[in-house]
């Protein structure tokens, strides 16, 4: 027993225990001391004089280099053209003429849909033209409308041709199923002379589906060609349709 008079010790301090370290840490450290070792050149990236020093010119404006055009992402699109039960079989027929165009000089994916009787049109990464699968389908309708292929393929060729169409019956909402028979008729014509005389003098191509009419051409001779059918079917006589059609057709060669 120690003296009373003795100064009093402090306990002894507990033994430090070592605890072992997760291993997460122990690959951060070892991660940082090789982040530590890299060399920072590595890290940034190297300057150039020219990001240094910027181009000045002569007004004190700065001088930057021309942008690099990019080309954008495209994302696919598609178009299902539907064909009537009619235009089937002369699409089965043609559709060897039907697709090299689409898929040559549209770039553009093809297929024909049996089942639901519509062609699907879709784009691709080789397609230049954002127009081409709009282009593709106007062709695809005009042949589904009843066009001829050789007509058909001008639309993928020539950015001024359009079509339009429109109802006998919108022209004259008396008509009845009789008087609807001798308008068509009459925009025919006896073998189809009517039509074809239309359609030569304005330079259009024209095509008759029951009550529906069509009009291929520019913007300026579907004008023409409509207003001569108009006239038919409101019951103009064929010969002064034909007289105006002469004028039209003096008039066109002058200009050209």
């Amino acid at each position: 027993m120690p003296a009373p008079t003795s100064l009093i010790q402090p306990p002894p301090a507990p033994e430090a225990v070592l605890l072992p370290a997760p291993e997460q840490e122990d690959e951060l450290l070892v991660d940082m001391q090789e982040a530590s070792t890299t060399k920072p050149s590595a890290v940034a990236p190297p300057t150039t004089e020219e990001d240094a020093e910027m181009a000045i010119d002569e007004e004190g404006r700065p001088r930057f280099a021309p942008g690099k055009d990019v080309d954008p992402v495209r994302r696919a699109e598609t178009r299902k053209i539907p064909i009537p039960p009619n235009r089937m079989s002369a699409l089965k027929s043609n559709w060897s003429k039907i697709y090299p165009p689409l898929v040559d000089h549209c770039k553009l994916q093809v297929r024909m849909n049996i089942k639901e009787k519509r062609v699907e049109l879709r784009s691709s990464k080789f397609t230049a033209s954002n127009d081409a699968l709009q282009m593709g389908a106007d062709f695809v309708s005009a042949f589904a409308m009843g066009f001829d292929i050789d007509d058909a393929i001008a639309l993928l060729r020539l950015d001024s041709l359009y079509i339009q169409s429109f109802d006998i019956k919108d022209v004259r909402q008396t008509l009845g199923p009789d008087a609807l028979g001798r308008a068509i008729g009459r925009i025919a014509g006896k073998d189809g002379k009517t039509k074809f005389a239309i359609e030569n003098a304005t330079k259009t191509r024209i095509v008759l589906a029951g009550s529906r009419v069509h009009i291929l051409g520019a913007f300026e001779n579907i004008g023409m060609a409509r207003e001569s059918i108009v006239s038919l079917v409101l019951g103009a006589q064929p010969g002064k349709v034909y007289n105006n059609l002469r004028i039209i057709a003096s008039r066109m060669k002058e200009r050209f």
